[in-house]
């Protein structure tokens, strides 16, 4: 699968590969790769299902690790640094755990190898229920979900994958592909038979958010005993758009040691 994506800095400097979350998109990194491109040549695929990347019926970790390792050595790259958001996090874990030797080192930001009780069956309902046909501008689609969606900036987010083409709106991406594949989206793979990678590793957690939990510890200590759990406070799951500058002193810190 050919991963449409964007880059940042120099050829030369250190390569750092970038992995955004569910319904997001290498478009919504590009602040944090404009900050780091000085140091680090940011790669930031959009995954697949995601963004200008093709569509598969296939969606879980496995596969979309693979995509990386092909997107790795496609740019004829040996070794990256990571650093993935949330299911980009899962993707980054899982290709951590199969293959190291591809991995310099890893940042795992708010998310554990784990399974999620949440349910994304209720946010999806919405946008396939919403009547693309009746609307006339952006701003109609996100008054039309604001029930199901009370969150603006949320709502906001979700709605960078609607876009217009010759003067009807539709998605960018595959509705009914994300509603099968969320049960494996929230889950994480059989970690049973893999070995620890134990290279050095940062989880780096918002201070208010609640998917990095106290419960997950004790597997983060057997997949990763090299990693570190960093918190940054007054930040919740989004916390590289709410706190950028902060956020990219703790990652350039950890590739700094």
């Amino acid at each position: 699968m050919q991963l449409a994506f964007e880059e940042f800095g120099a050829v030369d400097n250190p390569s750092l590969v970038v992995l955004h979350g569910f319904f997001a998109s290498a478009r919504n990194w590009r602040q944090i790769a404009r900050m780091l491109a000085g140091r680090y040549h940011v790669l930031v695929p959009d995954l697949r299902n995601h963004g200008a990347s093709p569509h598969d019926a296939v969606m879980d970790y496995p596969a979309m690790a693979a995509d990386i390792v092909d997107f790795i050595l496609q740019r004829q790259l040996q070794q990256v640094h990571l650093l993935g958001h949330s299911m980009g996090g899962k993707v980054a874990m899982w290709l951590a755990l199969n293959e190291p030797e591809r991995a310099q080192s890893l940042i795992v930001v708010d998310i554990a190898p784990a399974r999620y009780r949440h349910s994304f069956d209720n946010l999806i309902t919405a946008l396939r229920g919403l009547s693309l046909q009746d609307i006339g501008n952006r701003r109609e689609a996100e008054q039309l979900l604001e029930n199901a969606i009370p969150d603006r900036s949320f709502r906001q987010f979700l709605l960078q994958n609607l876009v217009l083409k010759d003067g009807h709106y539709h998605w960018r991406i595959d509705l009914e592909i994300f509603q099968r594949a969320a049960p494996a989206i929230i889950g994480f793979p059989d970690v049973q038979k893999v070995q620890p990678f134990d290279i050095k590793t940062l989880f780096l957690a918002g201070g208010t958010s609640h998917y990095l939990r106290s419960g997950d510890q004790p597997v983060i200590d057997r997949l990763f005993p090299a990693a570190e759990v960093v918190r940054l406070p007054d930040t919740g799951h989004w916390l590289h758009a709410e706190q950028p500058a902060l956020f990219v002193a703790a990652v350039e810190k950890f590739l700094a040691e």
